[in-house]
């Protein structure tokens, strides 16, 4: 059985380690599904994006505990109380200062990191002739009042054309299967590096400034360095970066490469554990992990539902993200903590947002995610070929309508 494995692991300045989250899969949503997910389905579940999911889920159950009667104290996050909340920063909690996060992938991610590998694997490596299938979009970036045009992009389906490096890709799939638009888990770790590991959701109560991955670690044999240059560093597909571009980020936002280093030890299931005498067969059922609670997953749902049953939402996904969001905003206002939204002129005007009102791409496009969809949007546009994923974004909570109002001080 072929599986990957993922951790993310935060480390204090005493140097113990430990494991806050962990992912295994290899899977993802076709695009044409995307309308009947509802937010109850996970788009990606390869095992990179799960571990990074799960870490944002396990920080919301921090961030719950840390206002629940009685409170729990944590090791990873600070809750400012009101009248300690710094003037410029509207986010309530923020990683402590002496936690740093590490990941370890067992395998190469996907994309662009693992192009020379995909070669190397190949019986015969001679590049492609023929033109490379793309994948289209007529939406260039995520945020288009950012930009004055959007013309349309398109984007290297899977492994094909490998012998193409540096390019924005979807997830590898088989040739016959529904294409997804789902992008390689280099390329939306390479995006991380700017608008930090945390979540459009996770942001709005976490300030990003220390969410930054310090370290990847992978496998010797997956490690080709100059393929992680060319995928991940300011001297490869991210030197587009200008200080200039830089220099009109705020909200804590900023470009913080991460190391890659190697370590000579294997996962047990690696695909370097098939002898040569055995056939690696493709796993489905995904599995996720957290202090706070595990699940096993088949098809982006909880295992035993049908895919799409609502019963069926995973911890992780869109819908029961918000929710948490949404619980834990109402128990701040419970608590006196009010400021949540200070950098938005429509909270400063005296007006309110309320977190659990509107459809999901009302909270994604609100004014409290300004900063951050300007840096997503200035990246997608240096990587080049960025295909919007859309299509997950008209589903609402009426049932949490009632709770989760911000309000300006």
């Amino acid at each position: 059985m072929d599986s990957a494995r993922r951790y993310c692991f935060s480390q204090k300045e005493d140097g113990v380690l430990s494991c806050v989250s962990l992912g295994t899969g290899m899977k993802c949503i076709p695009f044409s599904k995307l309308p009947d997910a509802h937010g109850n389905i996970l788009h990606d579940w390869h095992a990179e994006i799960l571990a990074l999911r799960a870490f944002n889920r396990f920080l919301l159950d921090e961030c719950l505990e840390l206002v629940s009667c009685p409170s729990k104290p944590s090791d990873f996050l600070d809750l400012h109380g009101e009248s300690t909340l710094p003037s410029a920063i509207h986010q309530p909690y923020k990683l402590k200062d002496d936690v740093s996060i590490h990941m370890y992938c067992s395998e190469a991610p996907c994309g662009d990191c693992s192009m020379e590998l995909t070669m190397d694997a190949q019986e015969d490596a001679t590049p492609w002739t023929s033109p490379p299938p793309t994948v289209s979009s007529p939406v260039a970036v995520s945020d288009t009042s950012t930009v004055s045009t959007s013309a349309a992009i398109s984007a290297l389906r899977g492994r094909t054309h490998f012998s193409h490096l540096g390019a924005v890709r979807m997830k590898p799939s088989r040739p016959d299967a529904p294409p997804t638009l789902s992008k390689s888990c280099t390329d939306k770790m390479a995006l991380s590096q700017c608008t930090s590991l945390l979540s459009s959701l996770t942001s709005l109560l976490i300030h990003p400034g220390n969410c930054y991955l310090s370290t990847l670690i992978i496998p010797r044999s997956q490690f080709v360095s100059s393929a992680c240059t060319r995928a991940f560093s300011s001297s490869g597909r991210m030197s587009g970066l200008a200080n200039e571009i830089q220099g009109k980020w705020s909200g804590g936002y900023s470009f913080k490469g991460f190391r890659v280093m190697t370590t000579d030890r294997e996962f047990v299931h690696s695909r370097r554990s098939v002898l040569s005498t055995e056939k690696a067969i493709s796993c489905n059922l995904s599995a996720v992990y957290t202090p706070h609670f595990q699940e096993s997953l088949i098809g982006g749902v909880l295992q035993g539902r049908k895919q799409f049953d609502p019963r069926g939402a995973s911890l992780l996904s869109r819908r029961n993200m918000w929710k948490a969001v949404v619980q834990i905003v109402g128990m701040l206002s419970a608590l006196g903590v009010k400021r949540l939204g200070e950098a938005s002129p429509d909270l400063a005007a005296g007006k309110s947002i309320e977190l659990g009102d509107g459809a999901y791409r009302d909270i994604k496009g609100s004014e409290a995610l300004r900063d951050r969809r300007r840096v997503k949007s200035d990246v997608q546009q240096i990587l080049k070929g960025w295909v919007k994923n859309s299509g997950d974004d008209e589903f609402s909570l009426d049932d949490f309508s009632s709770l989760g109002k911000l309000t300006s001080s």
